[in-house]
């Protein structure tokens, strides 16, 4: 006895793997046998199912037109069990039949309960008429006025109805504000590189009625302008964040955060609009100090990290920064998303600006001189580590390496003491001094920021590959001096300095740093086509360096951002997820990848 309970489930099993094998191979007379045994000993759904579906492949339809009023009989609250005996007389060429029995399906939904299983079912075998009918019957009958939008939306869609899966969505907005995001989330995959274009001009316009219609539904104005920011269309979700600003008397937020995207964007001219009018609400707005210093980041941005400017763009902003400063006081910052308080000062920004981009170092130190007591912490810190930098340039090195040296012991444990440790590296490092420069270095590897680590790593890497085979120190010094020029704003000098390397010292294992040294030059110019170059040859010939990966990534990104040369910017981003699968940029890169190929992105 007890043997036989053992070897019952091994040959139950065996009859499953059997059965299931011979329906994946469409041998549905085999799968038959086996499926027919195995509910007649357990007639549950796991088995209800392929039995069925053997029976009409071999177009037995009496005999499972049988078992389903069976299975009907015994389980008379599964309405869905209907819907298969629908799907016995369509294969049996009734279409009379079937139609009378989906019917009789709809009509016997009484309850909440019922009516997914049997949309559900109707969806399996594509009868979506049905299941709408059915979604429409639980809208009518539900207890809890639950609308089934979502799931009318989904069954339109699949239908290839977008006009009707966007009413379904438009529908539901309009009853309750709180589905915003549901509905964004639900319409995010139209847009992208492979956007539906038909399916948004459909949206949008039909938006553009309801908003006209409705002009106090503003949730419908807030989802055109989120869709216009999908789309990147900020001139449109500008004109539509200031109409609905006005209609509901606010105070500038939404145009803040439209300035903020239009930012990350690198739309400068349309975040600059944007903050102009939040400022034009006047100063008594809460608001209004944040849009005045940002407005003021904005036009930094576009000269520092970009390039984009000219010498009226400096001094007309060096004059702003000198209004807002007066204006707010020394102190003047903001906290924004990301960044410490203080790194968007209009006073720190200044200082740099006008050590340089305006030869006027003395001028910036005495700002942050004048600042520095009225301020404190992080904030001071983030101040003397700009003080630092502009004494560096002028090339009062000791008094630099004294700043650094005092926010690495403030903040001995935090991000920013460890950038003051790797700038007092590199002084080092400039100065020749090599081997302390790599034990600072060594220390950084393991820094808590992933930037800093990979920085300290890379130039201990330059250091001792340059050092590695060749001990003449004078190639690597040379490297240094060029590097120190660079950072002063003497590029043409370090241009000079880098080329020099060559001439006295080719095929140097420093050719390579030597490239994107002058890459990096190029692209504080906005000499994209020139940087372009360098990382092009670094790829072709030091792919296998330690610069390899970065260069990728930033030929990359020129292609993506500044050439809109999508299918090119993505066979880069791919060709460094093969080739560098250990690469810090590992993560952005495919992420980027993605959003360029159209996958919906969370």
């Amino acid at each position: 006895m007890h043997l036989q309970i053992l070897a019952q489930p091994n040959a139950v099993s065996t009859d499953e793997q059997l059965a299931l094998q011979f329906f994946q191979n469409k041998e549905f007379d085999k799968a038959l046998d086996y499926y027919e045994k195995l509910y007649n000993k357990k007639p549950s759904h796991q088995y209800y199912s392929p039995y069925l579906n053997c029976l009409l492949e071999l177009k037995d339809f009496k005999k499972a037109e049988k078992i389903v009023k069976k299975n009907i009989k015994q389980n008379p609250q599964n309405i869905d069990l209907i819907v298969d005996l629908g799907i016995v007389y369509n294969s049996a060429n009734q279409p009379e039949k079937a139609k009378e029995t989906w019917e009789l399906a709809v009509k016997l939904v009484k309850q909440d309960e019922q009516v997914f299983p049997v949309a559900k079912a109707f969806i399996a075998i594509r009868q979506y008429d049905y299941a709408i009918t059915t979604y429409l019957k639980g809208r009518k009958i539900s207890q809890s006025g639950y609308s089934y939008s979502f799931e009318m939306a989904d069954v339109y869609a699949a239908k290839g109805d977008k006009m009707a899966m966007i009413n379904e969505y438009l529908d539901v907005l309009e009853t309750e504000d709180s589905y915003i995001q549901s509905v964004q989330n639900a319409l995010q995959t139209s847009f992208g590189t492979e956007a539906d274009f038909k399916q948004n001009e459909l949206l949008k316009n039909e938006l553009l009625k309801r908003i006209a219609r409705k002009p106090d539904k503003t949730i419908l104005s807030e989802l055109l302008i989120w869709m216009q920011i999908q789309q990147k269309d900020f001139d449109g979700a500008f004109v539509q964040a200031k109409s609905l600003d006005k209609r509901k008397k606010e105070e500038g937020g939404r145009l803040i955060g439209l300035a903020k995207n239009c930012l990350e964007n690198e739309n400068y001219e349309l975040a600059i609009k944007a903050y102009e009018y939040v400022i034009a609400k006047g100063s008594g707005n809460y608001l209004y100090r944040e849009a005045r210093t940002a407005l003021l980041d904005v036009y930094y941005q576009k000269i520092v990290v970009k390039g984009i400017y000219t010498n009226l763009d400096l001094l007309e902003l060096e004059k702003n920064y000198h209004a807002a400063i007066n204006e707010l006081g020394m102190s003047a910052g903001k906290v924004f998303p990301g960044k410490l308080e203080g790194s968007t000062s209009p006073v720190k920004n200044l200082a740099h600006l006008q050590a340089f981009y305006l030869d006027k170092p003395q001028e910036a130190i005495s700002l942050l001189e004048e600042a520095l007591p009225q301020i404190a912490g992080q904030v001071q810190a983030l101040f003397k580590l700009e003080l630092a930098d502009i004494l560096l340039m002028t090339g009062d090195v000791w008094e630099a390496s004294l700043r650094y040296s005092q926010v690495e012991k403030s903040f001995k444990h935090d991000e920013i003491g460890q950038e003051a440790k790797f700038r007092n590296a590199k002084i080092a490092y400039y100065s020749a001094d090599f081997k302390w420069a790599q034990a600072q270095l060594d220390v950084l590897k393991a820094a808590t920021s992933k930037l800093i680590a990979n920085d300290a790593m890379n130039l201990s890497l330059l250091i001792s590959d340059a050092l590695a085979i060749d001990t003449n120190i004078a190639p690597l010094m040379i490297f240094a001096r060029a590097d120190l020029l660079a950072f002063q704003n003497k590029d043409d000098q370090a241009i000079a300095t880098l080329d020099s390397i060559n001439i006295l010292f080719p095929n140097h294992a420093l050719a390579d740093d030597i490239l994107y040294k002058k890459a990096q030059i190029e692209l504080k110019h906005a000499r994209y086509a020139e940087a372009a170059a360098f990382y092009e040859a670094l790829v072709k010939n030091y792919g296998e360096d330690i610069l390899g990966d970065d260069a990728l990534f930033k030929l990359a990104d020129l292609n993506e951002n500044q050439f809109k040369n999508i299918e090119k910017a993505k066979e880069l981003y791919q060709q460094l997820l093969v080739k560098y699968p250990g690469s810090i940029y590992i993560v952005e890169a495919r992420k980027r990848f993605r959003k360029l190929r159209g996958d919906a992105i969370n």
